[in-house]
């Protein structure tokens, strides 16, 4: 079958914290589409059937109807998806990769990119990964969690004390982007950084601090990429950081030993397979100054600008954007 035959859907925005940039990776998604000659069409479930025209209204940032996770449901039954073959998502976070739309697609026994609804679930979950990479050796920093009913501050002063101390990492516990996230280097700080996290969940997850660099693999068709060291100017990788032009730099392949950088990519498998993900994922490690890596969690749906991480990752075996979209596509469709 021709590209041209090909009717791909491409669900970009959502409702998550994560909207923006999801718009981002969907309009280079889309023109890597049209490039390939995919007959694709381009909608945001937020909007339900209030869809836009004028397609560059998707990627804009003003929205141009009510924003509702219950629009997704209108938008998904529809016959908008009568005679779709395959819909890429482009969507970040909650509702986009934490199962949800997984399961509305699935309902509609529609092929989608990207992991199904257990392993998606899963992987947002941090709490439950964590638990994954236990079962199966991956290396991760020690960990406990906080639900807002069970919110004893003295105690979990008390656990963290007890477990790891200070520098300690408080991130919501299904969030991504790096959003919500503190590194919480003394106590006083402590109070503060846990609200922050609960305001983008009902539970947050205080992780041990891992001194060292950033470091992410992706996983393409079950086979690891490049590992790719990042490099924040400001010596934390932040949403600033990440979406920001010019505040860190990238380094792929990664200055690092080969025993070592085979080591983190047979991680990142473990961790990829751990919660049963498909076709692509992304994995991030912290790596210490003594060459000992942790795993922190799994991407399922990773940014896919042209120049986001793993497209890099890809570029560096010598797959180009358009070849990767091109493969995502075609394994979504076997």
């Amino acid at each position: 079958m021709r590209n041209s035959e090909i009717k791909v859907a491409l669900l970009v925005g959502g409702v998550s914290s994560e909207r923006k940039v999801s718009k981002a990776t969907g309009k280079s998604i889309f023109t890597a589409l049209k490039n390939l000659n995919y007959d694709v069409m381009a909608l945001d479930p937020a909007y339900g059937l209030s869809q836009p025209e004028d397609v560059n209204l998707l990627f804009g940032t003003e929205d141009i109807a009510p924003v509702s996770s219950r629009n997704y449901i209108d938008i998904i039954n529809s016959t908008m998806f009568d005679d779709v073959d395959v819909v890429f998502l482009a969507l970040h976070g909650k509702w986009g990769e934490d199962g949800r739309i997984q399961s509305l697609l699935e309902m509609r026994n529609l092929k989608y990119t990207g992991s199904g609804v257990l392993s998606s679930s899963l992987a947002m979950n941090k709490f439950m990964t964590k638990i994954m990479f236990q079962h199966y050796d991956v290396k991760t920093p020690r960990w406990f969690i906080v639900s807002r009913e069970g919110n004893d501050r003295d105690l979990i002063k008390k656990k963290i004390e007890k477990f790891f101390g200070f520098p300690c990492v408080i991130k919501p516990n299904d969030e991504g982007s790096t959003v919500g996230i503190s590194i919480c280097r003394e106590q006083n700080a402590l109070d503060e950084a846990i609200e922050k996290a609960f305001d983008y969940s009902e539970n947050v997850l205080i992780e041990e601090f891992i001194p060292g660099r950033e470091i992410t693999v992706g996983v393409l068709e079950n086979r690891a990429l490049p590992v790719l060291e990042i490099i924040p100017r400001s010596g934390f990788y932040d949403y600033e950081s990440k979406y920001t032009s010019g505040k860190s730099d990238y380094i792929v392949p990664a200055e690092i030993p080969d025993n070592v950088a085979r080591h983190i990519q047979s991680q990142a498998l473990l961790a990829y397979n751990s919660v049963g993900c498909r076709q692509y994922a992304r994995i991030d490690f912290r790596l210490t100054a003594d060459y000992k890596s942790y795993c922190l969690e799994v991407n399922t749906l990773p940014g896919m600008t042209s120049t986001s991480l793993f497209p890099k990752m890809a570029n560096a075996v010598g797959i180009s954007f358009e070849e990767l979209i091109d493969r995502i596509v075609k394994s979504a469709l076997k």
